[in-house]
């Protein structure tokens, strides 16, 4: 039983102080766990450079609704400043010769 113990304890040391990376097994699947730590770090990489597309994403979809938003709003502009009553009360704040036609206008041919 303490033979197990002892076995126990110093295969934990080995393990903390570094011992085990030197075993033969570990030699010898040396480019299998520089592969393995390759594929974390990419895998890694990877998810974060996602989460900055996704931030990205949300700031531009953000920025897009801003201006459309804003694009709504100048148009609503236009077509109030452009109305043939805005027009008229304006033409005659600036007490000008030009008057609303009486006649319909025709097609020249």
């Amino acid at each position: 039983m303490e033979e197990d113990i002892k076995k126990k304890g110093s295969s934990l040391k080995s393990i903390l102080g570094g011992d085990i990376l030197a075993t033969d097994f570990f030699r010898r699947q040396t480019k299998l766990l520089i592969l393995i730590m390759m594929f974390v770090i990419f895998y890694i990489h990877n998810r974060y450079a996602a989460q900055q597309q996704m931030i990205e994403i949300d700031r531009l979809r953000q920025e897009l609704i801003d201006i459309k938003y804003d694009a709504l709003t100048r148009n609503s502009e236009l077509m109030e400043k452009s109305r043939q009553s805005r027009i008229e009360e304006y033409i005659s704040e600036k007490e000008t010769e030009l008057q609303t036609a009486t006649h319909p206008p025709y097609l020249i041919k």
